[in-house]
């Protein structure tokens, strides 16, 4: 059951809005304390969700929370803290919403998001907002086939990211600079990148690190690098890095925990070890009953497409089997 996202707030006459719909609400006077909270908390439960089960089944819903956290930004509000929140508040939703666009493979809607949510950020001169929509929209172009904007846009979240006093921001910012790289076949700026990246990360967390970072920690790290090693063709060390990932991922992470095991399933194959490819891609099947999202989904495809020439073995015809059988419409 999903919760209430925005709370109805006395004489401001907020509507209720959930994850799950509701009429949206035609006219605002006054914004307050009680509706920046609320729209912070809805980002904070879409994220929760998005952790534990995915993106597919959330995306629809999130819709109608962000049209109404957008809508908040033109009612009356006494104190400039609070604007603040509202617009820090509607920009990262926009960013959550676009996330689960992204990772449901809905790439254009993704880079509307993005795009939103970096135009609220320059609006209210906002470094850390900016910094979190390039750092997205450069993921976003890693993933549309577009390395050389993801570079661009890495960098720009840099810029944005050294008014902030996080080193592991400036750590994630690195390693989306080191996969744009890794997509453009230059393996020597891709492991400068990536050496920048361990090196913010070494400096610890700290206070200032963005409250979105949450899923930042040393099992993302490996498993971004193994995503690098795989796009430049090393397929021995991207499974190196993504066995590292698997076993380091903290169990709340449901949904990459599944990445990383189909991550590994993928490189395994690719490195001519299919017995091994075959039950890590069991394993991320397993995970894919608790978790929903396409970009998994689309990987195991292509380990499963690789592991045909091999069907005759055993534990790979038995995956071949299950995941044709998970493939088919309930």
């Amino acid at each position: 059951m999903l919760r209430r996202a925005f709370m109805t707030s006395g004489t401001a006459a907020v509507a209720t809005a959930s994850l799950g719909g509701g009429p949206r609400p035609r006219h605002r006077r006054h914004a307050g304390e009680t509706e920046a909270s609320a729209v912070e908390e809805a980002v904070r439960h879409i994220r929760l969700l998005d952790d534990r089960h995915g993106a597919d089944g959330l995306y629809r819903r999130a819709a109608h929370p962000l049209r109404a956290a957008y809508d908040l930004l033109d009612a009356q509000v006494r104190r400039q803290s609070v604007a603040d929140r509202l617009h820090s508040g509607a920009g990262e939703l926009s960013i959550s919403v676009g996330w689960l666009a992204h990772d449901s493979g809905r790439y254009a809607d993704a880079r509307s998001h993005y795009a939103e949510a970096l135009a609220t950020a320059r609006v209210a001169g906002d470094p850390a907002l900016e910094a979190h929509a390039f750092c997205n929209t450069a993921f976003l172009a890693r993933d549309a086939g577009r390395p050389r904007e993801a570079v661009r846009a890495a960098q720009a979240a840099q810029r944005a990211g050294r008014q902030l006093p996080s080193a592991r921001l400036l750590s994630l910012l690195a390693l989306r600079e080191a996969g744009g790289w890794a997509g453009l076949g230059d393996r020597t700026a891709c492991k400068e990148a990536l050496a920048r990246a361990r090196t913010m990360f070494e400096r610890g967390a700290c206070e200032a690190d963005p409250e979105w970072m949450t899923f930042f920690g040393e099992a993302e790290l490996e498993g971004l690098e193994a995503q690098c090693w795989s796009a430049l063709g090393d397929w021995a060390r991207a499974a190196e890095h993504a066995r590292r990932a698997v076993a380091l991922q903290d169990p709340h992470f449901a949904r990459n925990i599944a990445l990383y095991t189909a991550q590994l399933a993928g490189d395994l194959a690719r490195g001519g070890a299919p017995d091994a490819a075959a039950a890590a891609g069991e394993q991320a099947l397993d995970h894919l009953a608790q978790v929903q999202s396409a970009r998994i989904r689309t990987m195991l495809v292509s380990t499963a497409r690789l592991l045909r020439r091999h069907a005759a073995e055993p534990a790979v015809s038995a995956f071949l089997g299950r995941h044709e059988a998970a493939a088919q419409p309930a």
